[in-house]
């Protein structure tokens, strides 16, 4: 038995990076993008070799195994262990040489291959293995597993680019292999000149032969590689600390073929005739991964096919080539780089989709990565889908058809004991499947716990036993990543879902994507870790607290992960009142952008008003929950007693001011925005009695910040949608006890008067954001109260802030899953843009013509959609685009104490350096209260919504 204590003590006296054996760290590192978990001692992040050295010095006096581990995207198990894990994301990240014209590049293993392709594309030079992971896996996990990718056709797998390493035995010797038996530890030769026979007839000749230790590259023909015959082996051999790379020459132009063809038996026959012409990437899947309004070409599978050239004529032409070749039902070539990189982004997120079925339910790894010989494909996908039949399981394969791979998930059940029991007879029957197909089990992925126990089926028990001597040559005391390749535990065990309750959690949303299963909801993430990407391009959003910290605990991932281990009750033991959880939470900005980011749909915003929500129940929450949480409160009561003017002169007064955020829990750093001396509705009322027009009836809501905070963007809503034609009303305040009719925000007669009861409608956010469920629950039922004799209408809401948009949309009927007003009232809300567009279609907006800069809402791209707001944006012709990620702001995070650095370097992302790179005429847009108040407080410029700026350009008109 480990003495925990004595080992951290040792650990930290030797190792300079950080030392890490708390609950949060090792929550993290439970698992992989695999089915399995393994709980670690503790994580260190090394400094350089030396700290690796002394780690392994450490690990190996006291008995402790020893995990190297990257971006922890491994799909087969093999990124976790019981021991100590090796982060080498923190520290061991760095680029360290770039040769262009060798082209070269030595690399630590921690970078991710992203920043590698960036530092190479200037000179027209590439890594060519790319998985789907790209923006996230590191170097070194990809030697680990031998990682491929799209390209491998042609430019190999990453065996084919690796020239030499640095890697430090359990033993603690530093080598360097390279070919020609260089940096081979001693026994190694003499091992595999007694095999010779064997090797040479023992393994299969296969592009995506992963499976097992690549022994075979010591073969003398194979130029003796001992670098090339470590690739693959999973961190069970040697630590790595630096590699030497290939790099190769980027095509200048590209095109990309999409071949259409009946379904996925014909695009898998069609692959392999495709390959004489040379084509840079042949990638298949199928109708049920597409994303139904994905713009492909009419079919039920389709080729992704690469091809390049020096100019755009050129790779056009090539593709053509490849679409007269391919006997296809429809085609398409494009060579606009951004609809290519639309185009592969579905394929890039098959690895998240492909988790869920189309019904909704769940889908695993496990057989991930199978690899056949190419002209065998075809065949072995209608031997596994009757497979797949007979054991009453589905799937749907994807992937790399031009090097014979597929992935797939399957809808295994992991949880039950005759649902393990069906996975291990599926995956034996499986096996034998791949091997009389002449295939390998991994073909890209790594072996890990998934397959390592069906070695034998594939290589015999000979050579089998001939890896595990391997294994004890470079590492006799088994410190390395034990049970994995050699040895395995059995496949069937360790499953990450088994230690997760069997019945479901008493929470408050409804969770209808998870049939009201908050365990199910938190095992939506597979470790796919599309979050922890360093940046963003387009308006994407996810995960910008992960990006302003760099840390694994801040990415929607890790946040996933603590909540996994919460609900497992063995390493955070605390369950809802875990400390350990809210400190990761606390961070999130609830952008929603994993709503719509993550392949598998996590919305931690969500489960972290759920958290908050049990976390503080029956306990003193923090002050800026009461603060900020209750916002409409405090500021209806500023309204209504007309004391506005006298909060923004205390509000002026410095020491006021500092004293007021110190007790409401703001930032010292924030300004407190300052009141509307006449609030919106108060401004409706001075203007009419009535609602006017013949038009079309828009209600029009008046949000919390609208009324408040920003009253003229609620005027100028009102002047254009009028201008559009339409006739704007405002929500009842008061709801007659006999019903009522939708006006101008007031009842009619005396009686109703009397017998009514008053409120005001709210989407309830800052109490959802907050965790203020209860309350959230009691003000949207209000709502709806008063809301229903526009719900007995056909009348739209048009709702002007993107946030109170979204929580009417999505958040108000999963937390009133009960009450069937809520998803009417979901139904009816519209942005400003969407109700132009459906209620005016004829109407034309007035002329901008200007450039316009700024930043798309994030809940405006997670929940809403930036269809409409485009194509309004064109029409008044406000040219350019607006810029993804997240404002910092974000309702009330920006404004919470502790929050204000990580809330200024989100805005310093893409908001601030968009607006400050615009031209001088450039319009800025800004269409949430907590974008333009972010722009405002640190950038000096004042952000309009889109309603304001046409409104003045209607005004400019007249």
């Amino acid at each position: 038995m480990t003495d925990q204590r004595e080992l951290a003590a040792a650990l930290r006296e030797a190792v300079r990076g950080e030392v890490d054996l708390g609950v949060t760290a090792r929550a993290l590192t439970t698992m992989d993008a695999s089915n399995y978990r393994r709980i670690p001692l503790g994580v260190i992040a090394p400094r350089d070799a030396d700290d690796v050295t002394a780690a392994l010095s450490v690990c190996r006096e006291h008995g402790v195994p020893v995990v190297p581990r990257g971006g922890g995207t491994s799909i087969a198990g093999q990124a976790t262990g019981t021991g100590i894990v090796l982060d080498f994301t923190r520290h061991m990240n760095r680029l360290l040489s770039l040769d262009p014209e060798a082209g070269t590049a030595v690399v630590q293993p921690g970078l991710v291959l992203d920043r590698l392709q960036e530092a190479a594309a200037p000179h027209g030079l590439r890594f060519g293995p790319d998985p789907s992971t790209h923006s996230r896996c590191t170097l070194g996990g990809m030697i680990g597993n031998n990682s491929c990718g799209s390209h491998s056709v042609a430019w190999g797998t990453t065996a084919d680019n690796v020239r030499t390493l640095s890697v430090i035995t359990a033993g603690g010797e530093r080598l360097r292999p390279g070919p020609g038996w260089a940096g081979a530890p001693a026994g190694l030769r003499e091992l595999v000149e007694g095999e010779l026979a064997s090797l040479r007839t023992g393994f299969p000749d296969l592009p995506r032969r992963i499976s097992g230790y690549a022994v075979d590259a010591l073969l003398p023909e194979n130029r003796a590689d001992v670098a090339r015959s470590l690739c693959g082996s999973e961190g069970t051999l040697a630590v790595l600390t630096e590699a030497e790379l290939t790099l190769v020459r980027a095509p200048r132009a590209r095109a990309l073929a999409v071949l259409a063809y009946a379904d996925e038996s014909g695009a898998a026959q069609a692959a392999a005739g495709l390959l004489p012409y040379r084509p840079l990437t042949v990638e298949g899947m199928a109708a049920d991964l597409v994303p139904s309004a994905a713009d492909l070409p009419r079919g039920g599978a389709w080729l992704f096919v690469e091809a390049g050239g020096d100019t755009e004529a050129e790779a056009r032409a090539a593709a053509e080539v490849i679409v007269r070749a391919a006997d296809v039902v429809d085609a398409l070539v494009v060579t606009d780089p951004a609809r290519q990189r639309a185009l592969w982004r579905i394929r890039e997120d098959a690895s998240g989709t492909a988790t869920r079925m189309p019904d909704g339910s769940e889908a695993w790894p496990g057989w991930e990565d199978c690899a056949v010989p190419p002209a065998r494909l075809g065949d072995y996908l209608r031997d596994f889908r009757a497979l797949l039949a007979g054991h009453g399981l589905r799937g749907t394969p994807y992937g790399h058809f031009g090097d014979g791979c597929i992935h797939v998930r399957i809808d295994f059940d992991l949880l039950t004991e005759p649902g393990v029991a069906r996975f291990r007879r599926f995956s034996e029957e499986l096996a034998d499947l791949v091997v009389a197909h002449g295939g390998s089990l991994s073909g890209e992925h790594g072996d890990g716990q998934a397959r390592a126990e069906l070695l034998p089926r594939m290589y015999g028990a000979e050579t089998v036993a001939l890896f595990e001597r391997v294994k004890d040559v470079w590492d006799p005391d088994g410190l390395l990543n034990p049970g994995m390749l050699v040895r395995p535990a059995p496949l069937d065990t360790g499953l990450r879902f088994s230690p997760l309750p069997r019945e479901p959690v008493d929470v408050a949303f409804g969770y209808p994507a998870d049939a009201g299963d908050f365990s199910a909801a938190v095992r939506r993430c597979v470790g796919v870790a599309k979050c922890r990407t360093t940046s963003v391009s387009g308006s994407a959003v996810m995960c910008p607290s992960f990006r302003a910290t760099g840390e694994e605990e801040h990415s929607t991932r890790g946040r996933a992960r603590l909540l996994h281990e919460m609900l497992a009750g063995e390493v955070a033991t605390d369950g809802w009142r875990s400390t350990e959880v809210r400190d990761a939470l606390d961070l999130c900005l609830s952008c929603k952008g994993c709503r719509s980011d993550c392949p598998v749909g996590v919305d931690m915003a969500t489960y972290k008003a759920e958290f908050l929500h049990h976390h503080y129940a029956g306990r003193r929450r923090p002050a800026a929950h009461y603060a900020m949480g209750w916002l409409p409160v405090w500021l209806s009561w500023a309204a209504r007693t007309r004391t506005a003017g006298a909060a923004n002169a205390l509000a002026s007064v410095r020491p006021l001011a500092r004293l007021a955020k110190r007790l409401g829990g703001i930032a010292v750093e924030r300004e407190i925005p300052r009141l509307a001396g006449e609030p919106f509705s108060r401004w409706w009322r001075r203007r009419r009695t009535s609602a006017a027009g013949e038009g079309p009836l828009v209600v029009l809501w008046p949000d919390t910040f609208t009324e408040h905070l920003s009253p003229s963007v609620g005027r100028a809503a009102v002047r254009v949608l009028e201008a559009a034609g339409l006739r704007v009303a405002l929500p009842p305040t008061l709801r007659p006890r006999s019903g009522g009719r939708v006006g101008d925000a007031r009842s009619r007669s005396a009686l109703s008067l009397l017998t009514a009861r008053r409120g005001r409608v709210c989407c309830g956010l800052t109490y959802i954001s907050t965790g203020q469920l209860d309350r959230a629950r009691a003000v949207l039922r209000r709502t709806l109260d008063l809301l229903e004799p526009v719900l007995a209408t056909d009348a739209p809401l048009v709702v002007l802030e993107p946030s109170c948009a979204a929580a009417l949309r999505t958040d108000a009927p999963e937390l009133l899953h009960d009450d069937p007003r809520a998803a009417r009232l979901a139904a009816r809300v519209l942005t400003f843009a969407e109700a132009l567009e459906r209620h005016a279609p004829g109407w034309t907006p007035p002329a901008v013509n200007r450039p316009v800069t700024g930043q798309t809402h994030c809940h405006q791209h997670a929940v809403l959609g930036e269809g409409p707001d485009r194509r309004l944006r064109a029409a008044a012709g406000l040219t350019g685009e607006l810029a993804g990620g997240c404002c910092g702001l974000a309702g009330d995070f920006g404004f919470e104490e502790g929050h204000y650095d990580v809330s200024r370097a989100c805005a310093e992302e893409q908001l601030l350096p968009s607006v400050r790179e615009a031209p001088e005429d450039a319009v800025v847009q800004a269409d949430g209260f907590s974008c333009r108040t972010q722009l405002e407080q640190l950038g000096g410029v004042r952000g309009r919504h889109l309603a304001e700026i046409l409104a003045q350009a209607l005004d400019d008109e007249a």
